[in-house]
């Protein structure tokens, strides 16, 4: 069972972190895919270089031993952004494909990636 959890851990892991690292590469850069998919939605260009860079440090805190506190808040983070882009899309009427599948599973790889991450990089309760 700890082997399952470990192997699905890692996986889950891997894709959030390819995912999160790619679009950030490419929110910073101001890439002609990403500024099709984030400007119609009504916000504004800077606000790629926001997020970029925030999902850049967010995957070197989930990759990196140590720092629990910081990891819980980068999943948080991810958590947060994830199901507002996801929103965001449904808001404003986009149901595409190319807006709707990467938030979604996004969303699934930061729930597993949490849930089955080892005690080593938990916050354990002292209570």
């Amino acid at each position: 069972m700890k082997k399952r959890n470990l192997i699905i851990y890692w996986a889950a892991t891997a894709m959030l972190a390819f995912g999160m690292a790619a679009s950030g590469v490419a929110q910073v850069a101001h890439s002609k895919d990403m500024l099709d998919l984030v400007v119609p939605l009504g916000y504004p260009t800077y606000f790629l270089y926001i997020i970029g860079v925030w999902k850049i440090l967010g995957v070197i805190a989930i990759l990196l031993p140590g720092f629990k506190l910081v990891k819980e808040w980068a999943y948080a983070g991810f958590f947060f952004l994830m199901t507002g882009a996801l929103i965001s899309h449904l808001a404003s009427g986009d149901y595409s494909v190319k807006g709707l599948i990467g938030p979604f599973f996004q969303i699934c790889f930061i729930i597993l990636s949490w849930y089955y991450r080892p005690i080593s990089r938990k916050i354990i309760s002292v209570n």
